[in-house]
């Protein structure tokens, strides 16, 4: 795969990510590159427990495992699409929140057509699973926890390892899981003020993330190694809730705010009025077509016809 490639694809995971509701493992999964994706992390994650039972060989093994010339441009152009874009789609959510919505609602809709189409056999079960899925996640994603007082070391790192799962999980965002626990506003407080006490609540959050990305995504790969069309039919459900965050009326997906009293309006339902119709919907149906298309395009990779090449090797 060319390095320029893989840094576009990586542009636009960035971009999905700014946007609450719209996690970058949904350009993942459209882009082909998901299970590559998990694959790499989790050796990372074996390099990472590596060093912490002190194992250098085995720190050395599992890092030589990981493909550096596709995880690193994939990085990097995720930075730079949160340096260069976060300021610009923050805007637009503010200025233009109904536009916006449609237009991650379609691709989010074409990113579940291109995503079905991975499965390998498509069941009945599979069909039950999605529904099911999405309908929890919608219900769920209707939710908020108030605010946690003063939360403890222990809740920083729970945060943080709940939180990084959005990462790698489709149509789930990181922001709303820190939402709907209730500890959003004290992470965002603890990376503005960093007094000596937010310092050390940032270090446990961030090692919280580790942990738990460590142990999600090598559960998640044993998962889809082992049986890949019900674990996708669980990550096409997600996408399908997730369409309550992306429902364009009347809010679009609503700005998440540093207020610890402040809700998200992104969540609500209402139907539209005559004048707000023609624009977020057409939007929608363009990208709907672009992902649809770009997922026809985009040649499939040993990762999609056969379990994880990274683990069949025996790392």
């Amino acid at each position: 795969m060319k390095p320029a490639l893989t840094l576009l694809r990586g542009f636009c995971m960035g971009a999905a990510d700014i946007v609450p509701g719209v996690s970058g493992g949904t350009i993942a999964l459209v882009f082909g590159i998901y299970e590559q994706l998990l694959d790499n992390v989790r050796c990372g994650a074996r390099a990472v427990g590596s060093v912490a039972r002190l194992d250098p060989a085995g720190v050395r093994r599992h890092l030589l495992s990981i493909e550096w010339g596709f995880l690193l441009p994939l990085v990097a152009g995720i930075a730079v699409a949160v340096a260069a874009l976060a300021s610009l789609i923050e805007r637009l959510l503010q200025t233009r929140p109904e536009e916006m919505a449609g237009l991650f609602f379609g691709l989010v809709a074409g990113s579940v057509v291109v995503a079905w189409g991975l499965l390998r056999r498509r069941s009945n079960i599979d069909t039950s699973i999605m529904i099911a899925v999405g309908v929890i996640t919608f219900v769920l994603l209707g939710f908020q926890s108030g605010p946690v007082a003063d939360p403890s070391l222990p809740v920083f790192f729970g945060a943080g390892a709940l939180a990084i799962c959005a990462m790698i999980l489709p149509g789930i965002s990181g922001s709303f899981i820190l939402l709907m626990l209730g500890m959003y506003a004290a992470v965002l407080g603890a990376v503005h003020d960093r007094e000596p006490s937010d310092i050390l609540n940032l270090a446990v959050f961030s090692l919280g993330a580790v942990v738990g990305i460590a142990l999600f995504s090598t559960a998640l790969g044993w998962l889809l190694d082992r049986h890949h069309d019900p674990v996708l039919a669980v990550l096409i459900g997600l996408m399908v809730g997730s369409f309550r965050v992306l429902w364009p009326w009347p809010n679009g997906v609503g700005i998440i705010s540093d207020d610890e009293a402040a809700a998200v309006s992104g969540t609500g339902l209402e139907l539209p009025d005559g004048g707000a119709v023609a624009v977020p919907t057409i939007l929608a149906i363009v990208a709907f077509v672009i992902v649809v298309a770009m997922g026809r395009l985009t040649p499939k990779t040993d990762y999609e016809l056969a379990p994880g090449s990274l683990t069949d090797s025996g790392i």
